[in-house]
C-alpha cells in the first residue's frame, strides 16, 4: 500500500461527512423522522432516530414505513457519500421484530459493492437492546451528476 493511501482515504471520509450533512441539510422528511448522523465514512453511514406516537400505527407499534425509510435515509447517505447523486432503483425490507413507540434506532449502511453504474449496500437497523429490527437492502443508479451545492 501507498503511503498516500491513508490520506487518500482520509480525503474520502471528510468528503463524506461534508456530502451527508448537506443532504441531511436539505432532506425534510429525514429531519422529520429526527435522524442524527453518528458516523459517516466513504460508502458508510450510521444514524439514530427515536420512534415517536406519531409514527404508530393502529396496533400500536410503529408503521412499517418508519423502519423502511429509516433505513433507506442511511443507504441514501452511504451510496451519495462520494458526493455524486445515486439513486434507488430497488429497495427491500424484512421486518424480524417490533419496533415500539420511545425505541431508540440506529441504522448502519455499507455500500457492499459497485460497477460502474450500480452499487449495491445493505443495512441493519437495531433497537436500543442491540436487537435487529430491520434488514434492508438496496441497488442505487448512479447518475454520475454532482450534487448540487
Amino acid at each position: 500500500m501507498s503511503e498516500d493511501a491513508p490520506r487518500y482515504q482520509y480525503d474520502r471520509d471528510v468528503r463524506a461527512e461534508e456530502v451527508v450533512q448537506r443532504m441531511l441539510s436539505r432532506d425534510a422528511f429525514s429531519q422529520w423522522l429526527g435522524v442524527e448522523v453518528l458516523e459517516v465514512a466513504a460508502q458508510q453511514a450510521v444514524i439514530r432516530m427515536t420512534v415517536r406516537p406519531e409514527m404508530a400505527n393502529g396496533f400500536g407499534f410503529a408503521h412499517g414505513g418508519i423502519v423502511f425509510s429509516f433505513a433507506d435515509s442511511a443507504h441514501a447517505f452511504a451510496t451519495n457519500s462520494s458526493g455524486e447523486i445515486s439513486v434507488a432503483i430497488d429497495c427491500s425490507v424484512s421486518y424480524p421484530a417490533a419496533v415500539r413507540t420511545g425505541d431508540v434506532l440506529t441504522a448502519s449502511a455499507v455500500e457492499q459493492t459497485s460497477t460502474n453504474r450500480l452499487a449495491f449496500c445493505e443495512v441493519t437497523v437495531r433497537n436500543q437492546r442491540d436487537e435487529v429490527v430491520g434488514h434492508f437492502r438496496g441497488t442505487v443508479y448512479r447518475t454520475r451528476k454532482p450534487l448540487p451545492e
